[in-house]
């Protein structure tokens, strides 16, 4: 496959994501967030096991890429729809005000214990196939998710309808439009949540995908070794998370966000700069500390952007803004990444652009509302919409 076609493969998945939240952000807060969820999680999981499907090129040529291009885009159409629900199923759940921070981050803890799964799969099936892993051994992983979505389909089928959104059904309030509606009447939370997570995603895909290319090309580091280092990075973060939104429901979200975007600017030098020592204990450290910054924004960021939205649009607002991020951010930034080091041959250039993604993350993050411990639940919270 071509570089531009790996780059199409690649990068479709991220532009279906806004599509994905505007569609089932529509059904969500439409219909509920417990059906809209079980179809993102088939549409996801489906496709994402049909990617082990897929013949090679060597037997159905430029197909394959188009296949595979078609799956990329099916699944970002079902994250873009995912997340958002899997959030609101579990803050509309939390009994009391106080620990929605460390509620939401649960669903925060999926990406990274996901990442560790995956990271796992392809460190042991890459040693398990040894020379065939590009033939065949690359396959196994994918087609074992579909046993993810069995477990997952059981969890969310014996789930009930969260209690904020049956008050929205009784009080008769859901909208016939939500897209439209929070668009007119949320256009700021929307437009700031995407901006807020310019400091989560950008350093969080250099830090997980870039980071293969400049090791392997740049460094000289074993794939083995990186990819042991990613290993412990993800499961570093995925005890951070949940950490850190507990944090946020003790100081304020909007406290821990900013203290995550200061910290991910700084760590980012030091980041390459162990790299560059080209010594593997130090190379190993940076990769597997590199999540922890991040994952301190990643935690409390479910929470600050779902309660800035009204019920009624909560799920189509949140969604959009979420994933808007995507396309603006964490999409783009390997590239952007391999682009600014090819053309001035030092990381020192990354480091700025992860600097700029900070402060207009922390600017975005000082101008949306703060709603740690406040009541969410009841529409007369918003007056703006």
């Amino acid at each position: 496959m071509g570089t531009l076609q790996a780059f199409g493969v690649y990068f479709v998945g991220f532009v279906a994501r806004p599509i994905g939240a505007v569609i089932f952000g529509h059904y969500g807060d439409r219909i509920g967030r417990k059906a809209t969820l079980i179809v993102t999680l088939l549409m996801t999981g489906i496709a994402t096991a049909a990617v082990g499907l897929v013949p090679g090129y060597d037997k159905i040529g430029i197909w394959g890429a188009v296949i595979l291009t078609v799956l990329r885009l099916i699944q970002g159409i079902g994250v873009g729809g995912e997340w958002g629900g899997s959030v609101l199923l579990a803050m509309e759940w939390a009994q009391t005000n106080k620990n929605r921070g460390f509620i939401t981050s649960w669903p925060q803890f999926g990406a990274p214990a996901g990442l560790f799964l995956a990271n796992v799969a392809v460190l042991f099936f890459s040693w398990y196939s040894g020379d065939q892993f590009l033939t065949w051994g690359w396959r196994i992983p994918f087609l074992m998710s579909i046993v993810m979505v069995a477990i997952g389909l059981w969890i969310r089928l014996g789930i009930l309808e969260t209690p904020v959104f049956q008050r929205i059904l009784a009080e008769n309030k859901v909208e016939r439009a939500p897209i439209i509606e929070v668009l007119k009447r949320q256009p700021r939370e929307v437009i700031l949540s995407a901006l807020l997570r310019m400091a989560e995603q950008t350093p969080g895909y250099i830090f997980n995908a870039f980071v293969l290319t400049y090791g392997t090309l740049v460094v000289g580091a074993s794939r083995d070794l990186l990819l042991t280092g990613l290993v412990a990075m993800t499961a570093l973060g995925f005890i951070t998370a949940p950490l850190a939104g507990a944090l946020s429901d003790r100081i304020g979200r909007r406290t821990v966000y900013i203290g995550g975007c200061v910290l991910v600017a700084a760590f980012t030098f030091v980041y390459f700069a162990m790299l560059d020592t080209k010594v593997p204990e130090l190379i190993f450290l940076a990769v597997a500390l590199s999540f922890i910054p991040v994952m301190i924004m990643y935690g409390p960021e479910a929470a600050l952007i779902a309660e800035a939205f009204t019920p009624r649009l909560r799920y189509s607002g949140a969604s959009i803004g979420y994933q808007l991020a995507s396309i603006i951010a964490g999409g783009p930034a390997p590239f952007v990444s391999t682009w600014l080091f090819s053309t001035y041959h030092s990381a020192i250039p990354i480091g700025l652009y992860v600097c700029v993604c900070a402060a207009i993350s922390i600017c975005a993050a000082l101008l949306l509302p703060d709603q740690t411990n406040k009541d969410i639940a009841h529409e007369a919270n918003y007056g703006n919409a």
